[in-house]
């Protein structure tokens, strides 16, 4: 195709094409919803949990740990012994973008990839087929425990992620200022607002849903090849990388 308005109008078509099925498994996940309270649903979505949340704890801790205490020693060298202005800037970037940017990162590093090739094999190997002769829906059995640990795995982690990279910053700020720990954490609260946790929050949730949706979908997409699942697992990273900073970059427009 060396038409270029041929390219661009199939690139678009494309896009348009996953936006509106993306949209469709959101609206068929919310609709079996309920289904979570059964038990095989429930275990898949504590396996889930699992794998998405706490294996990821080292992860968090470290680059938490890491973000606080580079932040802090950066503008300590920027701006000097400025206890107000640490903390500031501890909310503006740890708060605001940091903490729900890259707890996404992560989840997308260790879990995207592997629910989409892991739904990719299942479709290759004929068990999602299976599953369908057997009355049993895949969107129910697969998708819902995956979109719902990995949305509330976000939103956990991205609060742990916080508290670690906050608590560092106000500790090492601390120690170089030479002031009292508990003086700085309740100055750090007199100057948090309600709209950077509600921000917070959002950024999390929708982080969340982002990346499992676009995993799912292009794991469930795929035809009957066996080399079409790492191309799904690597389809399923970039996208959700690309959706995760879209939505960052929206949100964060809407609320500031």
């Amino acid at each position: 195709m060396k038409n270029p308005f041929l390219r661009l109008q199939n690139v678009l078509g494309t896009q348009g094409l996953f936006v509106r099925d993306s949209i469709a498994l959101v609206g068929q996940v919310l609709y079996a919803l309920p289904v979570v309270i059964k038990w095989p649903v429930r275990k898949a979505l504590l396996k889930q949990l699992y794998f998405t949340g706490i294996q990821s704890v080292g992860a968090i801790s470290i680059m938490g740990f890491l973000a606080g205490m580079i932040m802090v020693m950066q503008v300590s060298n920027l701006v000097g012994r400025n206890e107000q202005l640490t903390l500031q800037v501890l909310i503006w970037t740890v708060v605001r973008e940091l903490g729900p940017l890259l707890t996404a990162i992560v989840i997308v590093g260790r879990s995207s990839s592997a629910i989409a090739s892991e739904l990719a094999a299942m479709q290759v190997n004929g068990e999602i087929k299976n599953l369908q002769r057997m009355s049993i829906s895949p969107i129910s059995y697969l998708v819902v425990p995956r979109m719902v640990a990995m949305t509330i795995t976000s939103a956990v982690l991205t609060f742990y992620f916080q508290v670690v990279a906050i608590g560092t910053g106000m500790v090492v700020t601390a120690w170089n200022i030479d002031i009292s720990l508990l003086v700085e954490l309740s100055d750090f609260f007199d100057m948090l607002s309600f709209r950077e946790i509600f921000a917070a929050i959002m950024k999390s949730i929708c982080f969340g849903m982002l990346v499992s949706v676009v995993s799912c979908y292009y794991g469930l997409n795929v035809k009957r090849a066996m080399t079409e699942i790492p191309v799904a697992a690597s389809q399923a990273v970039i996208r959700s990388l690309l959706a995760v900073f879209a939505c960052d970059g929206l949100l964060t427009v809407l609320f500031f």
